[in-house]
């Protein structure tokens, strides 16, 4: 048996006994890791860490400690109860004011993922505050970063640009933007049909009980605490940081973090015990191990099988196939940057439309981003509260199963079928 055979079984396995048993998916991904990096593949102890997604930790553990501080301290609660008293009336707009806050960072060229790390943690909040579904808030925060992705400005526009050309095809990059901005837009209008959206409009200018009641009980409300204006400087400073500078959101806000703690340590205490880690077991264990089967040279060799399917068309659809599984448990931008070279000798034939193509591909591979297993859906579930974390993980867990089946066929048959030429 091959050890792409191997892996992939293994893939299965760890999913049926996660289902089964209440153990943690990512506990068992760093087991396979183990188990057949070293009594199948032989691999070295070094060479098994390789895969450990340090970034995503990093990113995971930052995000949730400084906003583990600022929720301790009241300043979270602060913004939240301030912005509902501004939208309350308009619940039904709140969802889509977040997919477009989320899409203009990533629009300015900005990672999807930091846009994401920024806004979760209010959104969620947002939610619970103006009793809105946390998994309608959480997928509108990620279509919206995700809506953005492929802006001539973007990392991710800029990588597919450089993949395709760089083989002497030609990419339409305006067509690529726009058919990614429509394809999440209509899904955000699913989103919110399907996780309470008629509920929102049909409540019209209704304020439920609950919000009522903690308006009237904070209608007088307390001056700001010198920690709340600290805090609410330091997460401005992270955004500049980030979104301005370029620097690692990560590190950023652990830093903030520290010294928010280390400046108001009475009303900070207990913030590390906020940091999501069953989410960071969860997402760390997959990623290694899906990096491990990269490694391998699992997911590069099912990809050159299919790109020498016979009929073109059903290998581009493999192809969007391909890309739509393994970037669910992996980073898009690696995931397009191996599977255009592999498709460019159908794209050279001219049977499938460059553009076309890459569309399908590039949705594909990005849309899938809101399963909790990616670097957005890991930081969604991370910032929910305790009591609703496994409600909102199956609701990204069962999104992110379709958009991994619908997102090929469908994108597959708007963008490349019956088309040809770039």
């Amino acid at each position: 048996m091959s050890i792409h055979v191997i892996g992939v079984i293994g893939l299965v396995i760890a999913f049926v006994i996660g289902t089964i048993r209440p153990i943690n998916l990512g506990t068992l991904g760093f087991v396979l890791t183990f188990l057949v990096g070293a009594f199948v593949v032989g691999e070295t102890p070094r060479e098994m860490y390789a895969g450990f997604p340090v970034d995503l930790f990093i990113l995971l553990v930052g995000v949730t400690y400084l906003f583990g501080v600022a929720d301790a301290n009241g300043t979270v609660a602060r913004v939240v109860e301030g912005s509902a008293r501004l939208v309350r009336r308009r619940r039904a707009l709140i969802p889509w004011m977040v997919f477009g806050v989320a899409a203009a960072p990533a629009m300015a060229g900005a990672l999807g993922s930091t846009g994401v790390a920024l806004l979760a943690p209010l959104s969620m909040r947002l939610a619970e505050r103006c009793d809105i579904d946390r998994r309608m808030m959480g997928l509108m925060v990620i279509h919206g970063a995700a809506a953005g992705n492929f802006s001539p400005l973007n990392v991710l526009g800029a990588l597919v640009h450089q993949a395709v050309t760089s083989r002497g095809l030609q990419l339409s990059v305006g067509a690529l933007f726009a058919a990614n901005l429509a394809y999440n837009l209509v899904l955000a209008a699913v989103i919110f049909l399907v996780f309470g959206g008629r509920r929102l409009l049909s409540a019209g200018t209704i304020v439920p009980a609950s919000m009522a009641q903690r308006d009237r009980d904070t209608a007088e409300g307390q001056p700001l605490r010198v920690e709340h204006v600290c805090t609410l400087s330091s997460l401005a400073v992270v955004a500049v940081a980030a979104l301005g500078f370029g620097l690692p959101i990560g590190f950023v806000a652990l830093t903030a973090g520290a010294v928010l703690q280390l400046l108001f340590p009475a009303s900070s205490a207990g913030a590390e015990k906020r940091i999501a880690w069953g989410v960071v077991i969860l997402v760390c264990g997959i990623v290694t191990y899906i990096a491990a089967l990269q490694r391998y040279g699992t997911v590069g060799a099912v990809g050159s099988a299919i790109a020498t399917v016979g009929s073109p068309m059903t290998a581009a659809l493999l192809l969007c196939a391909v890309g739509a599984v393994t970037s669910a448990f992996a980073s898009s931008a690696a995931i397009l940057g191996a599977i255009i070279p592999l498709a460019s000798p159908l794209l050279l034939g001219g049977e499938v439309a460059v553009t076309g193509f890459v569309i399908a591909l590039s949705l594909s591979a990005t849309v899938v981003d809101a399963a909790p297993f990616s670097t957005v859906g890991a930081l969604v579930v991370a910032n929910a509260r305790d009591d609703e974390r496994t409600m909102v993980y199956r609701g990204l867990l069962a999104w992110g199963a379709v958009m991994v089946v619908t997102a090929p066929i469908v994108t597959w048959a708007l963008f490349v079928l019956g088309r040809t030429g770039s």
